[in-house]
């Protein structure tokens, strides 16, 4: 019997002084990813887009839970957005956006 894929969704705030869109921020994360861990840890965490509320500046991205911990340090390590200084700060952490959306409100 073939297991599924157990996942982590991740709620995530920018701070930058330029608007940014949504392909943007996902490659600034993939990106940090990819320096830290190189391709093979990139390929293993299987990050993904799923929600985006730029007037608010955070995004929700959706990773493997074996590699929450790796992503979580990509995404601390990150000091450049599109070439300019900025920021991703952790807002929550969870299993389903169900609770996720109850752990942070703005999102």
């Amino acid at each position: 019997m073939i297991k599924r894929e157990k996942r982590r969704y991740l709620a995530l705030e920018v701070v930058n002084e330029q608007p940014l869109n949504e392909q943007t921020v996902l490659d600034t994360v993939q990106s940090s990813v990819h320096r830290l861990f190189g391709e093979y840890g990139a390929s293993k965490a299987n990050l993904k887009l799923i929600k985006y509320t730029p007037e608010k500046r955070q995004f929700v991205i959706r990773c493997s839970h074996k590699e929450l911990e790796h992503v979580r340090a990509a995404i601390a390590s990150t000091t450049t957005i599109n070439g300019k200084t900025g920021a991703i700060h952790v807002l929550g952490v969870s299993g389903t956006l169900k609770a996720l959306s109850k752990k942070t409100t703005n999102i």
